[in-house]
């Protein structure tokens, strides 16, 4: 038994030194290079057989700073002091969670959602948060938050194959990012916890999309 137990937390720790040498490379080439996809890309493609939309990279000096300022208020409003995941907002979400009965709820940062858009599947788990948790962790070591932020709004899913801002504007509206009013920038940042089922103007059936975007209305009213 003793032997066993050994062999299982070598096994458990060949895993993590693996993990932390794959992730930590690749880190360091997108500290300045655009990934070409992403894992979640790749996994929607295979389960669902859906094209996907050409990625519209922007650099994070040209999305307007409405839209940024508009998503660290919504995502994750300590963003520039954690470094990489939000304890607290974990256990508000696994109480939560415990309540409701099933994992609904991960109070993920930003850091923790780019990992996730990378790296891993969207299948909830404890598991899976534990390892996104761990690259999170990684990714504020190797990345600076501008970066983080410039990744995320470049490749988070926002609708059916589309990946990132630039797409996601023209998806949705026909436009250029820099060409949507505040309100298209708040039904756009609204979808993000629920891009597949919902769309910019139907998401209100949703009780919890439209808690986001009325707290969305109430901090960011259009000029």
């Amino acid at each position: 038994m003793v032997r066993g137990l050994r062999g299982a937390a070598i096994g458990v720790l060949a895993a993590h030194w693996t993990l932390l040498v794959v992730v930590t490379a690749s880190l360091i080439a997108w500290s300045f290079l655009r990934p070409p996809a992403t894992l979640l890309m790749a996994y929607r493609w295979i389960t669902t057989h859906r094209a996907v939309h050409s990625v519209r990279y922007l650099p994070l000096a040209s999305i307007p700073r409405t839209v940024r300022t508009m998503l660290v208020r919504l995502e994750d409003y300590t963003f520039y002091e954690h470094h990489g995941i939000d304890l607290q907002a974990i256990r508000d979400a696994a109480r939560v969670n415990r309540i409701i009965g099933w994992p609904m709820y991960g109070g993920s940062t930003i850091t923790q959602q780019l990992a996730r858009t990378l790296y891993l599947t969207p299948h909830k788990t404890y598991v899976r948060k534990y390892v996104e948790a761990i690259i999170a962790v990684t990714m504020e070591l190797f990345l600076s938050k501008d970066r983080i932020l410039e990744l995320y709004l470049n490749y988070v899913e926002w609708g059916p194959g589309v990946y990132g801002i630039g797409a996601a504007a023209a998806y949705h509206y026909k436009k250029d990012v820099r060409s949507l009013s505040v309100d298209e920038y708040r039904r756009l940042l609204t979808l993000l916890s629920s891009p597949l089922r919902y769309g910019v103007w139907d998401f209100d059936r949703n009780r919890l999309l439209a808690e986001r975007y009325a707290y969305l209305v109430s901090r960011f009213p259009s000029l």
